[in-house]
């Protein structure tokens, strides 16, 4: 092996304890000799400190050779001599093991060619590795604690409507594109396009997002469900984990009733999963389902142009079912359903009274849900532990560091499942403004006649969660809704 020697000594160390660079190096010499490997070169400094690397040029030249692959084995008098900075001495391991160069320390008894000197380098490797560990940790923290104080984390690309210059701790409006979030907000809620039709708008119109590019479903979503407009800081966004929001010290560009009704829109949208986009012109798609197999009910739509030219759309509703011959529920029209839902809507009895909470069965869930928290609190402590247990394998040499890997692998998926079924427990969401299944059906029968085809589709999307329909063959086709869910708040 070609070996490098490394000395250094200090100019306090040679005064007061009698170290010299050239006893050292005749001693390293000897062992050399007595090893039968190849010396390479010697590489001192002298006169110099050893707590840091940075200021040791012959030390950093030795780098520089093992990395260049002139050397791959290196000698000490003592570890000391290499660094007494723990973080430096972690480092030049690594470097080490990262080159395959061996190191070997004559007074510690230390050779990487021997199991115990192997054994030395992996207790190195673990404390690096839990300095990294920590270090990421302190990180985390520190980003965790400057959001929860209403600071943005943003550092290159801040949200759309709002800039930071640097230096700058908090984010101020950027008010060309704040009217545009306005305008996004606006259209989706009032306006009842779709995110598409937003981006398309956008583009037309020649306004770019924060990158410079071109709108489209994402960025228009990402807008619309970014609550920094109403002055919150979202923290770890693409972890729902260990996701949070606090207030920001930045100011808001929207309400938070404008806000909330978009995310109450989206979610409500999401939920129905559409077949196809609800259009005015068949306003219960997505909403209405097959009365016999309970199947999504698909949409269509007719033309016919009139003797004066204008176009009219017959739209109807049908079964996926049908074609594949597993369901026989007729296909009827779009006037048909209007007329079933109608007639059900108006024969629905007054209801005053909410349906009365059990507290007893909510007493005995909150029960079930204290003991299931309990138990995933000590499956998780339990694999803790199994993590130190397979460690302390690994450092014994029991396993190898591929048997290691893998069983810190399945013990780490495991705790991670205990970890979110944990974070599922969420405590009861605050009272809020609640509107009744009866004020539902009163606002119905006193407006929607009178609603126009886009308002007709903005109410079934709000308040409407699902309409059961059948179409019956002996009564000569006529549709009969069998139930109607409204959406619980």
């Amino acid at each position: 092996m070609k070996t490098a020697i490394y000395v250094r000594v200090s100019t306090e160390e040679q005064v007061k304890e009698g170290y010299s660079i050239r006893a050292q190096i005749e001693k390293l010499k000897n062992f050399i000799t007595i090893k039968d490997w190849d010396f390479y070169k010697v590489y001192a400094d002298e006169g110099i400190s050893g707590k840091n690397t940075t200021d040791r040029p012959a030390i950093n030249q030795l780098i520089n050779d093992i990395k260049t692959g002139k050397v791959n084995n290196v000698l000490v008098y003592k570890i000391d001599r290499l660094t007494r900075n723990t973080k430096d001495l972690i480092e030049l391991t690594e470097i080490f093991k990262e080159y395959d160069c061996s190191f070997n320390s004559v007074m510690e008894s230390i050779d990487t060619t021997t199991a115990s000197g192997r054994m030395f380098l992996k207790i190195i490797g673990i404390f690096a590795e839990f300095e990294r560990e920590n270090i990421i940790e302190r990180i985390t923290l520190a980003f965790e604690k400057k959001a929860k104080e209403g600071y943005t984390l943003s550092k290159n690309i801040q949200s759309y409507g709002y800039d930071r210059a640097i230096g700058e701790k908090i984010q101020r409006i950027n008010l060309e594109e704040a009217e545009i979030v306005k305008e996004i907000f606006t259209m989706y809620v009032d306006g009842n396009m779709s995110q598409n039709a937003i981006a398309q708008n956008l583009n037309h119109r020649g306004i770019k997002s924060k990158l410079g590019t071109s709108w489209g479903n994402t960025s228009i979503k990402k807008v619309l469900t970014n609550s920094t407009y109403i002055g919150k800081v979202r923290y770890s966004v693409d972890d729902k984990t260990r996701y949070f929001e606090a207030d920001g010290k930045h100011e808001p560009i929207l309400s938070e009733e404008l806000f909330y009704e978009a995310q109450n829109k989206i979610g409500k949208i999401q939920k129905k999963g559409l077949t196809k986009r609800p259009k005015e012109d068949h306003y219960f798609s997505g909403t209405i389902y097959c009365g016999l197999c309970d199947s999504r009910l698909k949409t269509h739509g007719s033309y016919t142009i009139d003797k004066t030219g204008a176009k009219h759309i017959k739209g109807s509703y049908q079964c996926p079912k049908v074609a594949k011959g597993l369901c026989n529920n007729p296909t009827f029209s779009h006037a048909k359903a209007e007329t079933a839902f109608l007639e059900h809507m108006n024969n629905i009895p007054d209801i005053t009274v909410a349906d009365d909470v059990n507290l007893e069965e909510k007493s005995k869930q909150d029960n079930i849900n204290a003991m299931l928290q309990e138990e995933y609190e000590n499956a998780i402590s339990k694999l803790e532990k199994k993590e130190k247990d397979i460690m302390s394998l690994y450092i014994n040499e029991r396993i190898n560091f591929s048997q290691y890997e893998q069983m810190v692998k399945i013990v780490s998926s495991e705790k991670h499942s205990y970890i979110e079924q944990l974070n599922n427990f969420q405590p009861e969401p605050s009272e809020d403004i609640i509107i009744t299944r009866e004020e539902i059906i009163t606002n119905f029968r006193e407006n929607w006649t009178f609603l126009t085809k886009k308002e007709k589709l903005q109410f079934l999307q709000t308040y409407i969660e699902k309409i059961t329909a059948v179409s019956e063959k002996e009564k000569g086709y006529q549709v009969k809704v069998l139930k109607i869910e409204f959406y619980k708040n």
